[in-house]
């Protein structure tokens, strides 16, 4: 077993418990609000969110119909990916070994009801060492508690996953100057070798088409 499956398992382990333990999806005739609710968000949360409470409930939906597909197809794409989703918007985050696998991702997710865009950030290469995990999970945590205690952002409205060092940030700014600052936050931080940024702003127009 390589090094990534071993530190990725936990974190499967626990979206195993999601779409099992809290209901599957097209078999239970499960809702999208019991899975924000298995998944242990909380209305109050989400009402602070830009995206609202009907946003929130929709994109942990499709996030856990996602992992559904991976978990069906392969444990690998399932294990070796990280998927956020704001509003629709889906991204992929992660690495895996072969092309094939990469598109095979991208396929799945376009499968699912409400998905509106796919980025795929995915890369391709050998399973990352438990070092290298460690390092992502690290530059994660400091720039999510950068933009906590930032005054002028609000942390809540964004999503931050790492791999090999890049940071993938995605969520929706009040506006141009709280997006600089979220990016700047993430530039800022050591051992980041390179930001990628999907965020949108409140007033984009694909967001007032939605």
């Amino acid at each position: 077993m390589s090094s990534k499956r071993m530190v990725n398992r936990p974190l499967g382990f626990a979206r195993a418990l999601l779409l099992t333990g809290t209901c599957i999806l097209p078999l239970a005739g499960c809702t999208p609000a019991s899975v924000v609710l298995g998944a242990g968000a909380t209305a109050g949360v989400a009402a602070f969110q830009e995206r609202g409470f009907d946003g929130a409930v929709s994109d942990t939906a499709i996030t856990a119909q996602i992992w559904q597909k991976f978990l069906a197809q392969d444990e690998k794409l399932f294990l070796d990916i990280e998927i956020e989703v704001v509003e629709g918007e889906v991204l992929l985050a992660g690495q895996v070994p072969t092309v094939t696998d990469q598109l095979e991702a991208v396929r799945l997710s376009w499968q699912v009801d409400g998905v509106k865009s796919v980025h795929n950030e995915i890369e391709i290469g050998d399973s990352m060492t438990f070092v290298d995990s460690a390092s992502d999970l690290l530059i994660t945590t400091k720039i999510k508690t950068a933009l906590m205690f930032d005054g002028d952002v609000f942390a809540i409205n964004y999503s931050v996953e790492t791999v090999n060092g890049t940071v993938h940030l995605m969520g929706i700014a009040q506006d141009d100057l709280e997006r600089s600052r979220v990016i700047s936050h993430a530039r800022d931080t050591s051992y980041v070798k390179r930001v990628v940024s999907h965020i949108r702003l409140k007033d984009d127009a694909i967001r007032q088409g939605t």
